[in-house]
């Protein structure tokens, strides 16, 4: 009876720790705009900042902070008083969500690229910001993402470091962001949006504007990132 007791107690310790490796999710609202931090503490690095009224997966951390999911598997926290908690979640109402996120996601950064056939013809200024009257390449980028509510870096070469990155040509899709070396600067220096068979806009010096280039070996040679 002694062993039997001993087995029991440990198949529950055994059970009580899957539980505990695998913690619950919930369905939560943010009540107000509200920062995801890296650690739970207001002075670690802010990971993302929702919107009012955005839906997060979260999980009790702490009596001030909620642990939130992230869209990249990577947990934040955010303060407990800035989050409604819904309702629990299962794996597969979550891995339902995602696929749902991805086609969305897939199709605006589809949009993006479209819609930035728009603006041929803008030209082309260094540092400039504005998608109708002169703009650099990195600032078409990031316009036409911000667009979608993607907010990237300003320059090509922080750009670079976003995102999930796509490392074989027969796996770009619209609205990849394609990013190539500059030598004279020694790093990145320049930015594209792929629109599908071999083609990507960009705002480029050379067409003294926005244009559309095809991914010939000149730029093939200098294609060191690309980006989803």
């Amino acid at each position: 009876m002694k062993f039997v007791a001993i087995c029991l107690s440990i198949v529950i310790a055994a059970t009580g720790l899957a539980q505990r490796t695998k913690p619950k999710l919930y369905i939560g609202q943010a009540i107000d705009t509200t920062r995801i931090y890296a650690a739970p503490n207001s002075k670690s690095k802010i990971f993302f900042t929702a919107k009012q009224y955005q839906y997060l997966y979260v999980g009790a951390y702490s009596e001030r902070y909620l642990k939130v999911k992230m869209s990249n598997n990577v947990y934040g926290y955010a303060k407990i008083n800035n989050v409604a908690v819904l309702k629990e979640v299962s794996d597969s109402d979550i891995a339902n969500a995602s696929a749902s996120r991805s086609r969305s996601s897939e199709s605006s950064r589809a949009a993006a690229a479209q819609k930035g056939l728009k603006y041929i013809g803008t030209p082309y200024v260094w540092g400039g910001n504005d998608i109708n009257n002169g703009i650099d390449c990195s600032g078409f980028v990031k316009k036409l993402y911000g667009d979608i509510g993607m907010n990237l870096p300003r320059t090509a070469a922080e750009q670079a470091k976003v995102g999930q990155p796509i490392t074989r040509l027969e796996n770009l899709r619209k609205g990849d962001r394609l990013y190539f070396w500059e030598n004279k600067r020694n790093t990145i220096g320049h930015t594209g949006i792929y629109l599908g068979n071999g083609y990507f806009v960009h705002s480029s010096r050379g067409h003294n504007g926005v244009n559309t280039d095809l991914l010939t070996e000149k730029w093939l040679k200098i294609l060191v990132a690309a980006r989803r």
